[in-house]
């Protein structure tokens, strides 16, 4: 096995981590007591890890035709990259801030360390995480994920000044340090020892470090013993965490990726800080992601606008948690949207939705999590992107193991998506509207209109850099220098095989007169088809055309 942190290390170390958190999910939400017993760090760090997996693996995957594997630096920082993206909760957002101070130390491993961390850098990588993720939260409190990770540092630089001389050495220690710092959690925190449990956060932090001992190794450390606590009955230890719950504590986490600079994101601690609790920051380079709870969701949402852009606001009322779960209705269907106007336009029509921004598709596990939401017997998932395929695929399957039967209609666009959206019948039986759906969907051919970013070869010729490109069923078959010029042709070209209906579906900058002149010219030319206009809001295209 390698005894330094190359770029195979470090995909393998997300791989297995994930791995890890996926075995251990259930059973560290259920001791999750601070700072709110709601029942997600587990969770919230799978989806955290995944996310930071999905970054590194897009680095090799752009690697594939070449000779050599990513350079050690990328790996880390896509993977540092990705969690700060994807990070959920408290836990999550601290455990992005900890694979980013490493990032910080690996990715400048010297020119001479070509393998890109040995022991030498392993442990200054780990002091410097534990440092940046105290200096992330607000106010840092012992007997949590802040203490296992300043434990694991320190043991690797006790391991290095007694002779570690290789990576894998060092994370064996930082493995054995953060192990007995987990186990000293209860008498750290009393909410941790009535409850008779150890941190959560802790115990998946020590979860990722056993990850890394095994990339390094080849070794699985010795597991920390879930039975660590005072309360062997699982009823007694639910009974313990809900005598636990904090009363009167903030009703909203809100949750928000932010592009600020640093001087805006300073001022923004400082107002956050006395609206909530739990306050966390993490990020840099002009993207943070921001995590708190408080009383006034808006209030802590409006810092954010004033400080920059935030975007992914994600707001769960803590209530909601604790409340007896609803009766599953008996089907649901959960639709990914390219923009904030088409998730309206298919939550209205009964989906539960997933935002897909521009360049950031939903992880699996977003995907789960929204079937989850859906809370429904039977599913129907629109992944409206055949970039998704497997990721959906993935998705399904796992919400089948947790007892939802899931039909997965490859859908290819959003207008496949609406169209079989529009024949939806949940009354009816599941194979019946399974595949009413699966036809609409089939019978919808889809295009889209974008600009090309450079001089590049397509199926049409060559563009240029600013050339606007009609894509058809995937393929460019149009290229022009004008919006609407371009997409009369996509239409007339669309149009030439038949069709009943053309859906335009229109993102933020482009103006309601293309649509207006599109009508026209599909009126003009086709006097039985009927037009229906979208729109989609903050999309990665000017414009989506379906024709069915």
């Amino acid at each position: 096995m390698p005894q330094t942190l190359d770029a195979a290390a470090v995909r393998s170390w997300c791989s297995l981590a994930l791995e890890a958190l996926g075995r251990e999910r259930e059973e560290i939400d259920a001791i999750n007591v601070y700072p709110v017993a709601d029942g997600d760090t587990g969770t919230n760090l799978y989806l955290t890890v995944e996310s930071a997996a999905q970054a590194v693996e897009a680095v090799f995957a752009a690697h594939e035709t070449g000779a050599s594997e990513p350079a050690p630096a990328d790996a880390v920082r896509a993977m540092a990259h990705g969690a700060l993206l994807g990070a959920r909760g408290n836990s999550g957002t601290i455990l992005a801030q900890l694979l980013r101070g490493m990032a910080e130390v690996l990715a400048d491993a010297a020119p001479a360390d070509p393998g890109g961390a040995g022991g030498a850098r392993l442990a200054p990588a780990l002091r410097r995480a534990a440092d940046l993720a105290r200096e992330a939260v607000a106010h840092p409190v012992e007997g949590t994920i802040l203490s296992v990770a300043s434990a694991a540092a320190e043991a690797a630089y006790a391991a290095e000044q007694s002779g570690a001389v290789d990576a894998g050495a060092t994370a064996r220690a930082a493995y054995a340090g953060a192990r007995a710092a987990l186990a000293a959690t209860p008498d750290q925190l009393p909410v941790l020892g009535r409850a008779g449990v150890v941190d959560a956060g802790g115990r998946g932090l020590l979860a990722v470090l056993g990850a890394l001992v095994r990339s390094l190794t080849g070794e699985t450390p010795a597991a920390f013993p879930m039975s660590h606590r005072r309360y062997e009955d699982p009823a007694a230890v639910g009974s313990a965490i809900e005598s636990c719950a904090p009363e009167g504590g903030p009703a909203f986490e809100v949750i928000y990726l932010l592009e600020a600079d640093d001087r805006a994101v300073a001022r923004l601690r400082a107002r956050l800080d006395g609206l909530g609790d739990s306050l966390v920051v993490v990020g840099g380079d002009g993207l943070w992601n921001v995590h708190i709870h408080a009383d006034d969701a808006g209030a802590a949402v409006e810092a954010g606008v004033e400080a920059g852009r935030p975007y992914r606001i994600r707001i769960t009322h803590f209530g909601a948690a604790a409340e007896e779960p609803p009766e599953r209705v008996q089907r649901a269907v959960v639709a990914v949207v390219p923009g904030e106007g088409l998730a309206g336009l298919c939550a209205e029509a009964g989906a539960t939705t997933v935002l897909a921004r521009p360049g950031e598709p939903p992880a699996s596990g977003e995907l789960v999590e929204a079937i989850r939401r859906a809370h429904a017997r039977e599913v129907v998932l629109l992944p409206n992107d055949a970039a998704l395929r497997h990721t959906a695929a993935a998705a399904a399957e796992q919400a089948r193991t947790e007892g939802v039967r899931v039909a997965l209609i490859p859908t290819r666009a959003a207008v496949q998506g609406i169209a079989a959206l529009a024949v939806h019948q949940p009354d009816r039986r599941f194979d019946e509207d399974v595949v009413a759906m699966t036809t609409a969907a089939g019978a919808t051919r889809y295009a889209e209109l974008a600009v090309a970013e450079r001089q590049s070869w397509t199926m049409a010729g060559i563009c240029q850099a600013g050339d606007v490109l009609g894509l058809i069923d995937g393929d460019v078959a149009v290229i022009g220098a004008d919006l609407t010029a371009t997409a009369e042709a996509v239409l007339s070209r669309m149009l030439a095989a038949g069709g009943e209906l053309v859906t335009l579906v229109l993102g933020d900058d482009v103006p309601d007169a293309l649509a207006d002149r599109l009508e026209i010219y599909v009126r003009d030319g086709h006097l039985a088809v009927d037009t229906v206009v979208y729109r989609g809001g903050r999309q990665s295209v000017p414009l989506l055309i379906g024709v069915e």
